[in-house]
């Protein structure tokens, strides 16, 4: 029975009226700021950003939190700005974030990633995190609702500190509305580098950065753990025994081969090209033969 209650109570309507506009100076077109618990700070200066695609945290906000830079994880992708301006990122960072009051309140671990660039903010929430609280905001009320297992929660926006806010990125031309460069919103989200074998750079890969710290950590602790499946190099890749399978190029010995002409490469192709070809023959995936005609040419990929 309390299981049914807790999901007939998160699944309330949410909804604006004028009672919300109270004490809100109008007519006015300010942003929506608000404060959050962060790591267990009040932080405040935080803009609720809907056009945003990342969560955002300013470096001299990270390190006022005094979060060592351990916490950072690699992010290689660059940010950009609807001015086209980019910026990379020191890193991404999972915090722990508390939205509201008890006992209506949401605390989720979120990513940020932390940017080192003057801002009058300390931090952007934009859509990930929305989405997450299941949050509606309404700037004409400047207040951001979500659902909570005791009703509905609520944060209310400061409107002074807001215009003050507003004040300085004019001031400056600040840009606070980022896109993560070649990301595609419906259906990609923002990668981070793991190094899977320490003080090895070259032993990378990718992983996504939405899902929860636990789980993030099970799925490193994973790859860590099968390490013998990935090949950085040709030697770390062993083969299939010819058993298993193999190929053939299947030809008619009736029909005379087509001659190709033998085309000239750049020095720099013929370079690499011999490089190839050397460590290919090195891991013994190719081996020499030898032909009475020239068939084809080497096809650069």
């Amino acid at each position: 029975m309390e299981l049914l209650l807790k999901q007939r109570r998160t699944n309330q309507d949410i909804f604006f009226s004028e009672k919300d506009a109270r004490g809100v100076r109008q007519p006015h077109n300010d942003p929506l700021v608000i404060a959050l618990t962060i790591e267990g700070f009040n932080t405040k200066r935080i803009l609720v950003d809907n056009g945003s695609f990342a969560d955002i945290m300013y470096l001299s906000s990270f390190q006022q939190l005094k979060l060592g830079p351990g916490r950072l994880r690699p992010f290689e992708s660059p940010l950009v700005s609807f001015s086209g301006d980019r910026v990379y990122p020191k890193g991404i960072v999972t915090l722990k974030v508390t939205i509201g009051a008890y006992p209506k309140q949401q605390t989720r671990h979120l990513d940020f990633l932390v940017v080192d660039c003057p801002s009058s903010y300390n931090v952007i929430i934009g859509r990930p995190t929305l989405n997450r609280w299941k949050a509606a905001t309404s700037t004409y009320c400047l207040i951001i609702k979500f659902p909570t297992e005791d009703r509905i929660g609520e944060v209310k926006g400061d409107q002074v500190l807001a215009r003050e806010c507003y004040q300085a990125v004019l001031a400056v031309g600040e840009n606070h509305t980022w896109t993560i460069e070649g990301e595609k919103e419906d259906n990609m989200e923002a990668l981070e580098t793991v190094e899977l074998v320490e003080g090895e750079n070259s032993k990378v890969t990718r992983i996504g950065t939405t899902m929860s710290p636990e789980m993030r950590n099970e799925l490193v602790r994973f790859l860590k753990g099968n390490l013998d499946v990935f090949a950085w190099s040709h030697e770390d890749m062993q083969g299939i025994p010819r058993q298993v399978i193999q190929h053939e190029l299947k030809t008619d010995p009736e029909k005379k081969p087509v001659q190709q002409k033998r085309r000239v490469f750049a020095p720099e192709r013929n370079q690499a090209i011999t490089e190839e070809v050397s460590r290919l023959l090195q891991a013994d995936f190719i081996r020499e033969v030898y032909y009475p005609e020239w068939l084809a040419n080497v096809v650069l990929v």
